[in-house]
């Protein structure tokens, strides 16, 4: 008896149905796989870039692979709130992403470019979610898609600027 107690106070009731939170945290997970190959991405670039730009770009990049890995969190913490186990594993990642894999060694500048093009992809992936977030009334979804696309769409910018002559 105690056990069928526990597993019916255990159903998820929070005004989202099944389906829609099942639908919603698998975009959710396909953003935590852009977020977590953009922060890869990211860190990787910080340890490796080189040139005269070398310190305003070390610089720059550690800013957002820490903000990058702190979102990581959030966005695995609200699809285990939605009842749905998040990924958590490169095979996972590298499924979801829409990220594709750096090749070679990039040079400063092409890092810059490269980073801009997973900034955006990452806002894509997040701005793909919101109407179905919106449609299932999911409000902290909605309201953690709309700060992550905030922070991409910038970090696009700002890295985009670099690039012009």
């Amino acid at each position: 008896m105690k056990a069928k107690k526990a597993a019916a106070s255990s159903k998820i009731d929070i005004g989202i149905s099944e389906k829609d939170r099942v639908a919603i945290a698998a975009g959710l997970s396909g953003l935590l796989a852009d977020s977590f190959t953009l922060y890869l991405m990211t860190h990787n670039f910080h340890w490796n870039v080189t040139g005269p730009m070398f310190n305003s770009l070390h610089t720059m990049f550690m800013a957002q692979y820490t903000e990058q890995w702190n979102a990581l969190d959030i966005i695995a913490e609200r699809i285990r709130a939605l009842g749905v186990k998040a990924p958590g594993s490169y095979a996972e990642y590298e499924k979801l992403t829409t990220i594709p894999p750096v090749k070679g060694e990039p040079k400063a500048m092409e890092m810059v470019a490269l980073l801009v093009a997973a900034q955006e992809a990452t806002a894509r992936t997040a701005r793909g979610l919101l109407e179905l977030a919106d449609k299932a009334n999911d409000q902290p979804t909605m309201d953690l898609l709309t700060q992550r696309l905030d922070l991409h769409e910038k970090t696009a910018w700002m890295l985009r600027v670099l690039l012009e002559e």
